[in-house]
């Protein structure tokens, strides 16, 4: 599906609003804060700026690579001579915009952020209407092993709808052979991740989920669990939401036990902590952009 005229003035709305929370981040002092202080200011500015979170603010702390969100009551601190991914989406009528920093809390680490950041102004500098998309990915890896670096292979970018964070095609942190093209008015999430080449380079799925999306209201209990499957539904119509957002409406009493519920009968269903195979450290850098005749646009 490609965006009319209409939908491109929303995504770029959207963008503009990430855009501005793009640079609030860059000047967080995240060093030693609690991650639910840093995840509930830069969901507060997303908001004060005019849209929704298009999913809760994800902090990955060294070889987290995706998906932690501070849970309720979270505790955890971001440690000194740490490295430390910020991922967060904007949502204005559906419209989503997507962007990542890396934050270098030694300087151990600060060559990978400029590792990650050039990989992504390469792929980004690369997008043109009917290219090979599994072309990016390998301009993607060529950059990131130059820089001394060894790319994500089983995370990859996406390409962007309404109300549709991840749609019907990806973009690979790995050279590869897929026939997928883009197309004029197209929107794409282009993010790299990388870490350090004696890793595995890839990523394991932990237990532990603290982001969800709504499934179905089937099979879910009346009363309590019932109004709760119903406010998800119509609340966040499909995107990721935390069970955070939802304590000061319901209670923690029923976020615990209610929501537990909704998990077990599947009514709503979590996407697992992401974490480096090996334990490695893992930087990141996203923007999104719109693919135009003339190549693309960064929205963010």
């Amino acid at each position: 599906m490609t965006t009319n005229t209409a939908d491109t003035e929303m995504f770029s709305r959207s963008g503009q609003i990430l855009a501005a929370v793009h640079r609030y981040v860059f000047g967080l002092p995240v060093r030693g804060r609690r991650v639910l202080d840093v995840c509930e200011m830069v969901e507060a500015r997303i908001r004060e700026l005019g849209a929704l979170p298009a999913f809760p603010c994800n902090v990955g702390i060294n070889e987290v690579a995706a998906h932690y969100t501070s849970p309720v009551g979270d505790r955890s601190m971001i440690p000194d001579g740490s490295i430390v991914k910020i991922d967060f989406g904007a949502e204005v009528d559906g419209f989503i915009t997507d962007t990542a920093v890396t934050l270098s809390l030694s300087p151990a680490y600060d060559a990978m952020v400029v590792a990650v950041e050039a990989a992504l102004k390469e792929a980004i500098a690369a997008v043109t209407p009917g290219r090979r998309i599994s072309e990016v990915g390998g301009i993607i890896e060529r950059c990131v092993r130059s820089y001394g670096y060894k790319p994500i292979k089983d995370l990859s970018g996406h390409k962007i709808e309404r109300y549709r964070i991840h749609a019907d095609k990806t973009v690979p942190n790995v050279s590869g052979f897929g026939r997928d093209r883009f197309e004029v008015g197209e929107v794409y999430a282009i993010e790299p991740f990388l870490t350090l080449k004696r890793a595995s380079g890839t990523i394991r799925a932990l237990k532990d989920s603290y982001i969800y999306r709504f499934m179905t209201v089937k099979g879910a209990p009346t009363g309590d669990a019932e109004k709760l499957a119903d406010y998800i539904q119509n609340t966040y119509r499909g995107l990721p939401f935390t069970p955070r957002w939802l304590v000061e409406r319901f209670g923690e009493e029923t976020i615990t036990e209610t929501f537990k519920e909704l998990v077990r009968r599947k009514c709503v269903v979590g996407y697992p902590v992401l974490v480096e195979a090996s334990g490695s450290v893992v930087a990141q850098a996203e923007h999104t952009i719109l693919v135009t005749e003339a190549g693309c646009r960064t929205l963010t």
